[in-house]
């Protein structure tokens, strides 16, 4: 592994876990356009760790000092979800909170899996998704998806979370295009928490 790899990274109390590059969506606002990282750590990776390189990290690490471990970095966590439902059970059985933040694409890359489920059995408790606009046709213009129907499928994956026993967040960016109020009011209908991001990249 190229020891410049940046695998676990900490801020604001918590460990995040930047286990992949590849995405479901090509967001206009995504920190790969205009940054190598964040608070500091280049997030670049020059190839995904294996599952055992992460558990190894995770192993030298006191994790009992940290408010929870967060799946996201530079990437989509799911795209590795058999790795991530590893990881959060080794966490899970010693005691550590974990989160996946995610673009909620998880219906359309795993059609036959209830990823949801998979998740709440591996002991997840939080799973914030990006909701990043109000209606289909601002999502397609600021994610650009992979998928067709990625938005409706993203609230489909919502309304999943919204079942278990998981905690269910959403995240909108706060840009002119996105309309705040009518974003809160989905999260109000999904029962989820709602979190506004600030971009800090260029105009």
């Amino acid at each position: 592994m190229n020891t410049k790899d940046t695998i676990i990274y900490e801020a604001h109390g918590n460990l995040y876990l930047n286990i992949t590059n590849r995405c479901t969506a090509r967001c206009v606002f995504c920190i790969k356009h205009y940054s190598d990282g964040v608070y500091g750590y280049n997030l670049r990776l020059s190839r995904e760790p294996a599952l055992s390189e992460i558990i190894e990290q995770l192993s030298q690490t006191e994790l009992s000092k940290y408010r929870e471990v967060v799946f996201t970095g530079m990437g989509e966590p799911l795209v590795r979800l058999d790795d991530v439902l590893k990881i959060t059970k080794w966490l899970t059985v010693r005691g550590i909170p974990t989160r996946l933040d995610t673009i909620g694409h998880a219906r359309l890359l795993y059609p036959d899996r209830d990823v949801a489920g998979e998740l709440a059995d591996a002991g997840m408790k939080i799973v914030s998704i990006s909701l990043n606009a109000q209606d289909e046709e601002k999502y397609n213009q600021l994610c650009d998806p992979k998928f067709r129907k990625a938005y409706q499928k993203m609230l489909e994956f919502a309304r999943d979370i919204s079942r278990t026993r998981m905690e269910l967040r959403f995240t909108v960016v706060d840009l002119p295009v996105v309309d705040i109020d009518k974003c809160r009011e989905i999260a109000r209908i999904y029962c989820a928490d709602f979190k506004v991001r600030s971009y800090g990249g260029p105009a």
